[in-house]
């Protein structure tokens, strides 16, 4: 399932790459094993919303040479044009600068996909988000979601192993699959087509504890006290119709 990745981390270049730029678990294994679920090529249009520093933009245009829109918020676009120039894939990546909550600067029907890895849950946690972008899709396209999640919802039950790390943000946006799947079947215009728990999440979240980002090191030691018992990593995959 995972062969573009692994192949490009066996590079010792390219494995400092990926320390270097990783802003959550694995971003580039998390896309591979969430792509595997679609049918993607490289005639394909998709939006890569919240791409962070590109990782999944660069799977996307690299191992399918699809035609990849890299937006983002916290990351600019000049920055990621330099990195998509450096990576190889500037003629393949349209790096630009988007604020999901304030609406997408899109014709409406543009995309074949949009993909977003590790990004959706900061902003995706509403009744109002999903119809927002359902859109921008294609009939016939699709909207594909990979996000960290939880096992259970915590609510007020927050275990004390965990109480330590946990605030206000996590509890926001960190849910289970069943609070997930039942905010996106109230959406109209779509079927889930797929929802499941993410075979790559260990694997994942043990690469993004090797990154060089400043917040590592809290999440080496939440990562301990969680000790694999209450975090997951989440798809969901809707066909508009």
């Amino acid at each position: 399932m995972f062969t573009f990745t692994n192949q490009f981390i066996s590079n010792a270049k390219n494995a400092e790459f990926l320390k270097a730029t990783m802003m959550g678990p694995n971003a580039m294994r998390v896309a591979e094993e969430l792509t595997s679920h679609l049918h993607i090529n490289e005639y394909m249009r998709i939006l890569d919303l919240g791409c962070g520093c590109g990782l999944s933009t660069f799977l996307l245009a690299k191992k399918f040479g699809a035609c990849v829109f890299a937006a983002d918020l916290w990351i600019s676009p000049t920055e990621n044009y330099e990195r998509f120039q450096a990576i190889g894939i500037a003629d393949k990546a349209v790096p630009i600068f988007v604020d999901a909550t304030k609406g997408l600067p899109f014709a409406n029907g543009y995309f074949d996909l949009l993909f977003t890895v590790d990004a959706y849950h900061y902003f995706g946690d509403t009744a109002a988000m999903l119809p927002s972008l359902i859109p921008f899709v294609k009939k016939g396209g699709y909207i594909a979601v990979a996000i960290p999640g939880l096992n259970y919802e915590f609510e007020k039950n927050v275990p004390a192993e965990m109480q330590p790390f946990w605030n206000s943000e996590m509890a926001r946006t960190l849910h289970s699959l069943a609070w997930w799947k039942d905010l996106w079947k109230r959406a109209e215009g779509i079927e889930l087509v797929d929802s499941r728990e993410m075979a790559c999440c260990k694997q994942a979240w043990q690469e993004w504890l090797t990154a060089y980002h400043p917040v590592v090191a809290g999440d080496i030691k939440m990562m301990e006290a969680e000790g694999g018992k209450y975090f997951n990593l989440i798809q969901l995959i809707a066909k508009i119709i």
